[in-house]
C-alpha cells in the first residue's frame, strides 16, 4: 500500500524561550525537524512526506533547507490555527483515499525505525496503530475537591506518535467539526466508534518542548552518532 507521512510542526515554542520556534532549533548541528524527517526517509525513501508548518515559516524553512543542503523530497502544506486543523490540511493535500498515513510530531526526532515500520504494518491490518509506552512512575487522580486517589499505572499508557491509519478511514474521521476532546489523532479516529490499536513505542521518542529536553536530545544525538 502507498505510504504517506504527515509531519506536523506548528508550535511557536514559547516554553523553550528561544528566538525561533523549537522545531528549527539545532541538535547535532542540524534543525530538529530535519532529524525527524530523516527518520522516515531512512526507513523508506518512497514515503510521500508532507510537512505542515505555518505559512509564515515557509521562507525560514526554505532558507534552512538551502543552508543545510537538505534534499529529502517533501511537500509543504500550510498549517492551521490548531493541531487538528493542521492535520486536516495535511490530509486534504493527499488526493488519494487509498494507502496508509503516519501522522507524527515534528519535534519527536528519535522515533525508532522499528516503530515506524510496525505502525504501517499494524495499520494495514487493523486500521490504526498508535505508539504508546508504559508509565514508570506511580500516578494519582485528583478530584474536584482536591483529594487524590491511587491509580494502577498498569491500566494506563503514555501516548506518542506516529499515529498511523488507513487513509480512507482517517480522512473520513477528520470531516467532523473540531472538538476540545480531540487531544490527538487517535481521539478523532475513535470518535467514529472505531477501536484504536496500540503498538509499543520507544522511550527515547520524546517530544522536545523545553530547554531540559534539548540537553537530553543532544545526548541522544551524540550517543546515536557513536553507535
Amino acid at each position: 500500500m502507498k505510504k504517506f507521512g504527515i509531519i506536523v510542526a506548528g508550535g511557536n515554542g514559547t516554553r523553550m524561550g528561544a528566538s525561533i520556534p523549537k522545531q528549527y532549533l539545532e541538535i547535532g548541528g542540524e534543525p530538529i525537524l530535519m532529524h525527524t524527517m530523516k527518520a522516515f526517509f531512512q526507513y523508506d525513501p518512497t514515503i510521500n512526506l508532507i510537512l505542515v508548518i505555518p505559512v509564515s515559516d515557509f521562507p525560514l524553512w526554505n532558507s534552512l533547507c538551502d543552508k543545510f543542503d537538505f534534499k529529502i523530497p517533501h511537500q509543504l502544506v500550510k498549517g492551521g490555527q490548531s493541531r487538528f486543523q493542521s492535520v486536516r490540511n495535511g490530509l486534504n493535500s493527499i488526493l488519494s483515499t487509498a494507502g496508509l498515513v503516519a501522522i507524527h510530531d515534528g519535534v519527536r526526532p528519535f522515533v525508532n525505525q522499528s516503530v515506524i515500520s510496525r505502525s504501517y504494518e499494524e495499520a494495514a491490518k487493523k486500521g490504526s496503530a498508535i505508539a504508546v509506552i508504559n508509565l514508570k512512575d506511580s500516578i494519582r487522580k485528583i478530584s474536584g475537591d482536591g483529594k487524590s486517589n491511587f491509580q494502577d499505572r498498569q491500566d494506563f499508557r503514555l501516548v506518542q506518535t506516529p499515529q498511523t491509519f488507513q487513509l480512507e478511514k482517517i480522512k473520513k474521521a477528520f470531516e467532523v467539526p473540531e472538538s476540545k476532546q480531540f487531544t490527538d489523532d487517535a481521539t478523532v479516529y475513535e470518535q467514529q466508534g472505531w477501536q484504536v490499536n496500540l503498538i509499543e513505542g520507544n522511550p527515547e521518542n520524546i517530544k522536545i518542548t523545553s530547554p531540559e529536553d534539548m540537553d537530553y536530545a543532544e545526548f541522544l544525538v551524540n550517543r546515536n552518532n557513536k553507535a
